[in-house]
């Protein structure tokens, strides 16, 4: 009897060491103020998150432990990325600067300067060579990573830049801004191509499905599908209870994740414009989302400073 009771405790205690790893858990206290960025590793082992405590941090996502503090800017650190390989993860700032940082020490390796407002966000190129950006001093600018130094300074909106992303082949760019508008630049000739408007506020994120398709999301609670091309809309999903600040595509590409200021989350299904998957959280300020590597909960960044892990069910 005492072998069969020991045989089950053990049972029980791998049963609840599996679960501990296979679900993280569901608040964790990241920063000091409100987390505005998250990303996961290429592995997805790893989280790192951005906070308006002037922070970086890096968590062992399957534990919810952190591993390290990156301090180093001087003002709340508005987005995060890591690079292909993994051993660099950059950060943007309100002290108008991007930095890179060794994720193996957390020692700063390269300090790209030239905006003059907040470096509201950034983007990797496919081929990792080169970072797109974008700032509240209304410009999108291109990097180049191998001496970090600025390639050119792309052109202007008419307010403040919220958004880049790279189309799959890096042979385009689309940025969108507080103005309303998405500006798409071709990459080898460095110029503007196509002005999409429709939306009627702020447009606060934007990410491409294929080299032709994009998708945006905004203040004015709807998810939008563009043809970058021609320059138009072709799907209008929504409108959501509040404010849209985060998405986040799946990895077959089929859905996209959209968070907003009233704490609402969403997966919306690309293909039929329905939404597969609602949630009201209950933190407000989801200024940022991310699907786990596993695709089986949704990562949320908030106002109060926490991060929110929750299951989608």
């Amino acid at each position: 009897m005492m072998i069969r009771n020991v045989f089950a405790l053990s049972f029980l205690l791998f049963i609840g060491i599996s679960i501990a790893i296979a679900y993280p858990p569901e608040e964790v206290k990241a920063h000091n103020a409100l987390v505005y960025s998250v990303a996961f590793s290429p592995d997805g082992k790893t989280l790192a998150t951005a906070g308006f405590d002037n922070s970086v941090k890096l968590w062992d996502y399957a534990t919810g432990k952190e591993i390290r503090t990156i301090s180093g800017h001087t003002g709340p650190v508005y987005a995060v990325a890591f690079s292909k390989d993994g051993k660099t993860l950059y950060s943007s700032s309100l002290d108008t600067t991007i930095k890179a940082w060794n994720t193996a020490d957390g020692k700063m390796t390269q300090e790209l300067k030239g905006h003059t407002g907040i470096v509201d966000g950034f983007a990797i190129s496919p081929d990792g060579k080169t970072l797109a950006s974008c700032s509240s001093d209304k410009s999108v600018k291109l990097w180049n990573l191998a001496d970090g130094k600025e390639l050119k300074t792309l052109g202007s909106h008419a307010n403040s830049v919220y958004s880049v992303a790279f189309s799959p082949d890096g042979k385009t760019l689309a940025s969108a801004s507080a103005d309303m508008t998405i500006k798409i630049w071709d990459i080898a000739s460095q110029k503007e191509t196509k002005s999409l408007k429709g939306p009627t506020a702020a447009i606060t994120g934007v990410a491409f499905t294929d080299n032709n398709s994009l998708v945006s999301i905004g203040q004015d609670r709807f998810v939008r599908i563009w043809n970058a091309q021609a320059g138009t809309e072709t799907k209008k999903m929504g409108p959501t209870p509040d404010d849209l600040y985060g998405l986040a595509l799946s990895k077959d590409i089929k859905s996209l994740a959209t968070s907003g200021y009233g704490g609402n989350v969403a997966i919306w299904n690309l293909a039929d414009g329905k939404a597969s998957f609602n949630k009201k959280l209950k933190l407000f300020g989801a200024y940022c989302v991310a699907f786990s590597p596993d695709e089986k909960f949704l990562i949320t960044g908030h106002d109060s400073s926490f991060l929110l892990i929750t299951p989608i069910k």
